[in-house]
């Protein structure tokens, strides 16, 4: 028998078409506020020239942290699936800036470190920036392959990365707990004598041998 949709001259039908199997990148977790980023790497930057970090790798971890958060911004606004290009072109920004950024607070964490717990804190950034070195260069393996599984691994390792730069960051909250009134004018206008810690505390105790201007910025 005749299919009932060629019973009549006018019921035409499209002709059924079948899911692309292109291979699909699900979208990375960047639009978490690059303007908080910003203001981390500020606060970070003005407590360590408190602490007279006055050094090329602050400056340095100040700039990529700047940058990662610039990257953001593309990323988070164009999608691979509008804007395949500018997308990739801010991941490409963002991710080895984040690295960079996490590498140089690694180092930046054991130099300042004066207690044992500032050291136990430094231990487990350099465990979250090699856990976020190996992610970023596997996920640059598998993202040049054409295979779909390949690719979905490649974006799997991709969020592991973004996570574990979000968990980074998450450790600053550590310091924090000591950032006073000038630790935001430090970074934004910096110069010598500023504040009021040594350059071996960053543990929050010392917050309690400053004057009382301790706000709750984070």
């Amino acid at each position: 028998t005749c299919a009932p949709w060629r019973t009549g001259p006018t019921m035409n039908r499209a002709p059924l078409s079948l899911p692309s199997r292109a291979p699909r990148r699900a979208a990375a977790p960047w639009r978490t506020f690059p303007s908080s980023v910003v203001l981390i790497c500020l606060l970070r930057y003005g407590q360590l020239l408190e602490q007279r970090h006055h050094s090329w790798v602050n400056t340095t971890a100040l700039i990529a942290g700047c940058t990662n958060a610039a990257g953001l911004v593309v990323v988070g606004n164009f999608q691979v699936d509008h804007a395949k290009s500018l997308h990739y072109i801010g991941a490409g920004v963002a991710f080895p800036a984040g690295l960079l950024f996490v590498c140089l607070h690694c180092v930046l964490s054991y130099h300042g470190a004066a207690a044992s717990l500032d050291l136990a804190m430094a231990h487990l950034r350099a465990v979250l920036a090699i856990v976020a070195f190996v992610t970023l260069v596997l996920s640059g393996i598998f993202f040049i392959h054409e295979s779909s599984r390949l690719q979905h691994v490649a974006a799997l390792c991709e969020w592991v990365f973004v996570i574990d730069i979000l968990i980074f960051y998450g450790t600053f909250s550590y310091e924090f707990g000591a950032v006073s009134g000038d630790t935001l004018v430090a970074a934004l206008q910096p110069a010598s004598g500023r504040g009021c810690k040594s350059p071996g505390s960053s543990s929050t105790s010392t917050h309690l041998h400053c004057a009382p201007e301790g706000i709750a910025m984070i």
